[in-house]
């Protein structure tokens, strides 16, 4: 995993609280984690694009927004795969909170990749991850199994980070290097 680390839940929570946005943690990582996998630019008044609210305030330099912005970009460009989602920690009876944290990433990931992604043209694995996503996004938690959905929330998220490692590479990193070639 990537060296570039997220600041922790609680920081970015009580920022999104500080600033009186209308957003969770996992809502600003995952809408900044589609808005770059789509190709849109890095800026350091980041909010206001992602969120497609002029007004908003653009995070101070160092603080837990900016540093949320450079390590998304650090580690979406990572040779390593180092990509991480931002989601509350705990276990065990945790899971439902976590799964919840997940499905609205999930929602705010595909609302900054459809803000984005424009014209571009996606190709069959592309449209594949995000329906996947969009599924994950419309899903509801019904009842908690603690042991069995602990396993399986790891192996979903799994699934997501590497789905947007892809559509990052498909459709911000593969433009990038044509343009080079050209």
């Amino acid at each position: 995993m990537s060296e570039i680390r997220l600041p922790s839940w609680d920081e970015v929570e009580a920022e999104a609280v500080r600033l009186a946005l209308a957003a969770s943690a996992a809502e600003l990582h995952g809408a900044l984690s589609g808005w770059l996998a789509a190709g849109g630019k890095d800026l350091p008044g980041w909010i206001a694009e992602v969120m497609a609210d002029p007004a908003m305030p653009a995070p101070v330099e160092g603080d837990p927004l900016d540093r949320l912005r450079a390590a998304t970009v650090a580690q979406l460009g990572d040779a390593d795969f180092g990509f991480d989602l931002l989601l509350p920690e705990g276990e065990g009876d945790q899971v439902a909170v976590r799964a919840g944290a997940l499905f609205a990433w999930c929602r705010a990931f595909l609302g900054g990749f459809g803000l984005a992604v424009g014209d571009k043209a996606l190709g069959e694995e592309d449209q594949e991850a995000l329906g996947d996503i969009a599924n994950l996004a419309a899903a509801r938690i019904d009842e908690v199994d603690p042991e069995n959905d602990e396993e399986s929330l790891v192996e979903i998220e799994e699934y997501v980070r590497m789905a947007v490692l892809l559509l990052h590479a498909d459709c911000a990193l593969g433009p990038r290097q044509r343009s080079r070639l050209h």
